[in-house]
């Protein structure tokens, strides 16, 4: 998450990048951006406004070693001295193109930028932007002629929100540079962030937070929904996030035992966590601090609903674990040979 208060572009270029599937070339600028003040004022808040409200960062990575990561070179070679910018904005927009490895890679617009003054946690920064402009939108524009107003169409960019975007940070952990990234157009997910950054998330609360609350809601998906009901599964999703809510630090036992009452559950959910494990190659921390910025965001993915077979649903709400508990009961009818859900309420809004 960063802050854009007193961010400013030092150089910014604009190329095109192709497609070597559907053979459309690389077209490059010789020159920088020269802004006036009007498209300045637009272009700093679209290309920082993306990264505001993220709470994910990333870290480059490498099989064999960490400085062979072309877009890691080409950033250190900018932090620390830009005399070369055009050239290297070049080598990105090159590495881009060899990314494209099927038809459906989008041709576009590829900005590369150099800030200074990003605020990101308690310290200001540099760094270097790269975008890609996927998607452009046609608009009217209106003329004066023989003493009418007439339009034609053009066809431009929408200054809402980059199609991809990258910033990488001049700051960085033991694990390396900082990197923040947005991709609004996830048509092919490994594109930008395996195979044009390759990043990895770094070990880190943000990461522990979202794999957790990740996995807890498919371990509710696919056990306990099949196995014991809607109700419970709205339920442990409510008390999954209660928990969360209350605490700084999550112990994996002490999860256990408040969230589950019998031990049947608790086996469950252990046999599933090593299934998860392995299947997204990742290890769940026994122990770990809660980021609430990430717990946030994660909440807001958690759907807690009963949906039935005769086109109704039962909205809970996910900040209210007890609720299911006390005013909804579910039972079977020998009548009517279905199943019901009897709510209690004192009023109706």
């Amino acid at each position: 998450m960063i802050k854009r208060t007193k961010a400013s572009i030092s150089k910014c270029i604009i190329h095109k990048v192709g497609n070597k599937f559907n053979s459309t070339k690389n077209a490059f600028s010789e020159n920088l951006l020269d802004f006036d003040e009007v498209s300045y004022e637009l272009l700093l808040p679209y290309l920082l406004r993306p990264f505001g409200s993220i709470a994910e960062t990333y870290r480059f990575n490498h099989h064999s070693n960490i400085e062979l990561n072309e877009i890691n070179s080409y950033a250190s070679q900018l932090l620390a001295d830009d005399t070369d910018f055009i050239d290297v904005s070049k080598h990105v927009v090159n590495h881009l193109f060899e990314q494209s490895n099927s038809a459906q890679i989008k041709t576009g617009d590829v900005i590369v930028c150099i800030f200074h003054d990003i605020q990101y946690e308690d310290y200001t920064t540099d760094a270097v932007g790269i975008f890609k402009i996927e998607n452009k939108t046609n608009f009217f524009q209106t003329y004066m002629e023989n003493g009418s107003y007439d339009i034609y169409v053009q066809s431009g960019i929408q200054t809402k929100k980059v199609d991809k975007g990258c910033l990488i940070l001049n700051a960085a952990d033991a694990e390396g540079k900082i990197v923040l990234s947005v991709d609004h157009n996830n048509y092919d997910t490994q594109y930008w962030i395996k195979s044009f950054l390759n990043v990895k998330y770094p070990d880190d609360s943000n990461e522990h937070t979202k794999n957790y609350i990740e996995m807890c809601r498919e371990f509710s998906k696919e056990v306990v929904q099949p196995n014991f009901g809607g109700q419970e599964h709205s339920n442990f999703l409510a008390k999954t996030v209660d928990f969360f809510k209350e605490r700084e630090i999550v112990n994996v036992e002490n999860f256990k035992e408040e969230v589950f009452e019998e031990e049947k559950h608790r086996t469950l959910f252990d046999d599933f966590k090593k299934d998860y494990e392995t299947d997204h190659n990742i290890v769940i921390r026994n122990q770990f601090d809660i980021s609430e910025v990430v717990l946030k965001k994660q909440k807001q993915k958690i759907k807690s609903e009963i949906k039935l077979d005769t086109n109704i649903q039962i909205k809970l709400d996910i900040d209210a674990p007890d609720a299911s508990e006390d005013y909804l009961e579910r039972g079977y009818d020998e009548a009517k040979k279905m199943h019901y859900y009897k709510v209690f309420f004192n009023k109706e809004f």
